[in-house]
Order: structure tokens, then C-alpha cells, then sequence
């Protein structure tokens, strides 16, 4: 069985879409940047429904597939219910959060054929996984075009392709994330979500002990571990949350498990939730050019040591300056809106499949320029 949720009378996209069985917390930025393309263009979303058993053979077969040497099981349908498309689209495009995402597109079939240009993005894709995991690589090699978030990533990529690779950096719904129009009460002093630095955690946890007034929000469970039942509601809530925090921790990602990423080090969604936001980043920037190139305004993070021993003090000092806070998230807030909105990473995947955008796309646009102050 399969669910077409369709968006349009004359779609010429096609967007495999696993919001209906991977609802880990961390999948719901993708499922966000599908809505936002739904928004902009003609789109159908293919969203598969899992079959009796989906769960453990799904568990299995990402398990099992580093020993097949034979290299079919990535091929194989995990337990979905299985769609063959019945019409031409113009445009595939696969926004997987990792390469596990691939081996459920198995339940879909046809989508060459069907579909004039095919696009794989993939969001978390570290350069060196790409040898370790010859057994899948392939599954990327059937499309035409290949995207990755992570701008260290293109070049290992490219190698084992043996052809280009598109840097398409991560985003953000900032009309979702934005204070403007109507900024709300900055009531909450700090945010943490997701990973973060133990010792810089205890720090701030320390400083709201002393001081009650003071009002530091964090998780309390592993979100890697959480499911969110719907993705729209858990991405509201971090929205509304984080548009009321002055400052919001930010960190590379994997910035705590380094050996997962071979230290590779990247922008992680955070900088770009709590900048469209409009808080404080506190935190560190990622090593290498894409940060200076995606974030390169002034105080776009103030820096804090990662053991955590000035996280207190930056934090007193920033709150005697109301006004820099307010100026720096201002700027925080619009730069996002002209940069870092989900429209602007389609309308480039658009132009790497060679289709122009619809007027959808530039009334958004206009929308992003509108909501906040025109100018720091």
C-alpha cells in the first residue's frame, strides 16, 4: 500500500517521501524541506506504508548489508508496500537524512523510467564512510545528479562515483523559525537541543542552580532515540521555543562523537534553527570555509569553550549588553530569511536538473524579504 499525497492537478515532481514509518525526531528537518518544495512547485509525495514485519526486516537488512559481497540485499525491498509509478514526471527527487533511506526506495519502482531527471540529496554523508561502505554505493550511482549537505564530503564522493557532486548545504523553514512580524518575549536564557558538550551542559546547568531567575530549557532523553508522530508538530515546537531563547547552543555536528565522522567537522542543522530564530548562537563554528561562506556576518556565533570553563561568564556578560543581543539576533534573524530557507537549496536543486521554478517559488522568495526588518 502506498499514500500520494497530491499537491497539485499536474505534478511534474516526484518526491519519495518515509514520513508514514521513520519518524525519528532527527528525519523531521528532511520531511520539513519536502513540505517546503510541495509549497513551490507541482509535486507529488510518494509516501509508502510499511508491511507486517517492516520493522525487524528493516533493522536487519542495514545490518546484514556490510557483509553482502554479492551486493544485491541493498537492493531489496525492506518490507513496504511496493508502488510501480503510473505516470511521467519531469523530476525525482530523493532527500534522504542518510544512506539508510536509499534501501527503502526499493519499494518503488519505475521511478527511471518514469522520470525524465533523477536527483539524490543526501543530509548526512561523512567523506569517510564513502570507501568503508563499497557494499551501497552503488544505489547512488543511479542517478543523475548527486547532492550532499556536507561540503567535505563532495570530493570523496566524486572519487568513488567517478563523476561530480553538487554541494547543496543544509536550510531551514524560516517562516517557521522566524520571530517577525510580532517578536516574541525572550523568556528562556539559553536552549540546547539534540548533542552537546557535557561540560558546558553542567556549566549552565550550575549557573541556573545559583540563580533562579535564570532559565536554562535542554533535553532530557536522547532525541536520537525518540520518535516524533508528527513531524510538523515537533518542528513547530522547537520553533516556538527557540524564537523565545536569547542564546542557543550550536555546535558542529557529531561534535561529541568524532570517530563516527572521522573528524570531519560540519555545520549542523542548529546553526541554522537558531539563527532564522533570531537568538544568539553560543557555541563553536565547524573548521573549514563553508561556515565563513554560508555564515560569514559578524558575531553569526560567539564562541565558547568547549569544557565549558567560560560558558558562565560570556553568558553574565552578554546579559548586561541587552542591546548586542538584540542587534545580533536581529541580523541573525534576517540573514537567515535571505539564505537559509529550504527555497533557496531547491531552486539550486532545480537548476541542477535543468527545470525552471514555478511562480510559487518567487512569491516565497518575496515572502522571506517581506516578514523582517530590512535592515540591522
Amino acid at each position: 500500500m502506498v499514500t500520494f499525497h497530491r499537491l497539485s492537478p499536474r505534478p511534474r515532481i516526484c518526491v519519495p517521501s518515509w514520513r508514514n514509518f521513520r519518524k525519528v525526531v532527527f528525519q523531521c528537518a528532511v520531511y520539513e524541506a519536502q513540505d517546503v518544495l510541495a509549497e513551490i512547485d507541482d509535486v507529488d509525495l510518494l509516501c509508502p506504508e510499511p508491511r507486517p514485519g517492516f520493522s525487524w526486516r528493516d533493522e536487519l537488512q542495514k545490518k546484514l548489508v556490510w557483509v553482502d559481497f554479492t551486493k544485491t540485499l541493498p537492493t531489496l525491498n525492506p518490507g513496504l508496500g511496493t508502488v510501480r509509478l503510473e505516470r511521467s514526471y519531469d523530476l525525482f527527487v530523493a532527500f534522504c537524512q542518510n544512506w539508510t533511506d536509499l534501501l527503502v526506495l526499493n519499494a518503488v519502482k519505475g521511478w527511471k523510467e518514469r522520470c525524465g531527471i533523477s536527483v539524490c540529496w543526501i543530509d548526512e554523508m561523512w567523506a569517510d564512510w564513502v570507501p568503508r561502505y563499497k557494499n551501497w554505493i552503488h544505489l547512488i550511482g543511479r542517478f543523475d545528479h548527486v547532492a550532499v549537505t556536507f561540503k567535505g564530503s563532495v570530493g570523496a564522493l566524486e572519487r568513488a562515483l567517478g563523476r561530480p557532486v553538487h554541494w547543496v548545504p543544509h536550510a531551514v523553514d524560516a517562516l517557521r523559525f522566524t520571530p517577525w512580524p510580532g517578536p516574541p518575549d525572550r523568556v528562556i536564557d539559553v536552549y540546547s537541543i539534540g548533542r552537546r558538550w557535557d561540560e558546558v551542559h553542567r556549566a549552565l546547568r550550575d549557573m541556573a542552580a545559583k540563580d533562579k531567575t535564570f532559565l536554562y530549557v535542554h533535553d532530557t532523553t536522547r532525541l536520537s532515540d525518540s520518535n516524533a508522530p508528527d513531524h510538523r508538530e515537533h518542528r513547530d515546537l522547537i520553533a516556538s521555543l527557540a524564537k523565545r531563547s536569547r542564546f542557543f547552543l550550536a555546535a558542529p555536528a557529531k561534535m561529541d562523537t568524532l570517530r563516527e565522522s572521522g573528524d570531519q567537522s560540519e555545520l549542523g542543522s542548529r546553526y541554522y534553527e537558531g539563527t532564522a530564530a533570531g537568538s544568539v548562537l553560543l557555541g563553536r563554528a565547524p573548521v573549514g570555509d563553508s561556515f565563513g561562506e554560508l555564515f560569514g556576518w559578524q558575531d553569526a556565533v560567539v564562541e565558547i569553550a568547549p569544557d565549558g570553563t567560560d560558558a558562565a561568564q560570556v553568558v553574565t556578560d552578554l546579559l548586561k549588553q541587552p542591546d548586542r543581543i538584540r542587534e545580533i539576533g536581529t541580523r541573525n534573524a534576517r540573514e537567515a530569511l535571505l539564505r537559509h530557507d529550504w527555497v533557496y537549496r531547491w531552486e539550486k536543486v532545480l537548476a541542477i536538473a535543468g527545470l525552471e521554478p514555478r511562480p510559487a517559488l518567487a512569491l516565497r522568495k518575496e515572502r522571506l524579504f517581506g516578514v523582517g526588518p530590512q535592515q540591522v
